[in-house]
C-alpha cells in the first residue's frame, strides 16, 4: 500500500489513476494517524516552492513525515515540487525545505543555454542513471520522462545524484539517499516509463 500525501499541492489524482492502472494499491490523506501507519509515501508537488512548503507545514504532518523518513526508514518518493521540497532551500523562496536531503534548488541558468531553448523546460527528455538502484530497473532503453519545470536540483554530496538529463546543460534529474528518493519529472504523466519507475517504487 503507498500513501500519497495530499497537502493542497500536488497531482494526486492522476498519481492514483496511475497506481491503479498497474495494479498498486494506495490512499490519499492528510491524516497524521494513517500516515503514522504508512509503509511507503509519496509527496507530489506542483507550484511555487513557498506556496508548496507552507500548505506542507499548515497540514500538520511535516513532524509525522520526518518521523516515518528519519527514524522509521519508511521508503519516501518526492515527485517535481515534491522533491524539491526534500533539500534545504530555494532560490524561488526564502522558506527552508524538509532538510532531509542536503540538496539547494536553483534556477535554469539562462546564460548556459542556446537561445532555442525555453524555460521552463516542458516536454520528454531522457533521464539516464549514475549509480545503480533499484529505482531505476527493468527499463530495455534509456527512459523518458515527462518534465515541466523552471527550477532544478543541485545537491551538495555527489552520492546522492541518480539521475541527470540534458537540456542546454546536464542537471540533477532523480535524487536518492538510502530511503529517500526525488525526481523532478512526473512519472504520472510518463506513460510505460513512469509506469516502471512506479512499480519499483511500490516494489522497494
Amino acid at each position: 500500500m503507498l500513501t500519497i500525501i495530499d497537502y493542497g499541492a500536488g497531482n494526486i489524482k492522476s498519481i492514483r489513476n496511475m497506481l491503479k492502472k498497474i495494479g498498486v494499491p494506495s490512499i490519499i490523506t492528510s491524516d497524521v494517524e494513517e500516515v503514522s501507519k504508512a509503509e511507503k509515501l509519496i509527496i507530489p508537488g506542483v507550484g511555487h516552492y513557498s506556496y508548496g512548503m507552507q500548505k506542507l507545514k499548515a497540514s500538520g504532518l511535516v513532524e509525522e513525515l520526518s518521523s516515518k523518513v528519519l527514524n522509521d526508514k519508511v521508503p519516501i518518493l518526492g515527485i517535481c515540487l515534491g522533491a524539491q521540497l526534500l533539500g534545504n532551500r530555494s532560490e524561488e523562496s526564502d522558506e527552508k525545505g524538509l532538510g532531509w536531503l542536503d540538496m539547494d534548488v536553483v534556477k535554469f541558468n539562462a546564460s548556459q543555454m542556446d537561445d532555442s531553448l525555453r524555460i521552463p523546460h516542458m516536454g520528454w527528455s531522457e533521464v539516464k542513471g549514475k549509480k545503480e538502484s533499484s529505482l531505476l530497473k527493468g527499463y530495455d532503453e534509456v527512459p523518458r520522462f515527462y518534465f515541466v519545470h523552471t527550477y532544478h536540483m543541485k545537491t551538495k554530496e555527489e552520492s546522492d545524484i541518480l539521475a541527470t538529463t540534458e537540456y542546454g546543460y546536464e542537471f540533477i534529474s532523480a535524487v536518492e539517499k538510502d530511503n529517500i528518493f526525488g525526481v523532478q519529472f512526473h512519472p504520472e504523466k510518463s506513460h510505460k516509463f513512469g509506469m516502471q519507475l512506479l512499480k519499483n517504487f511500490s516494489k522497494l
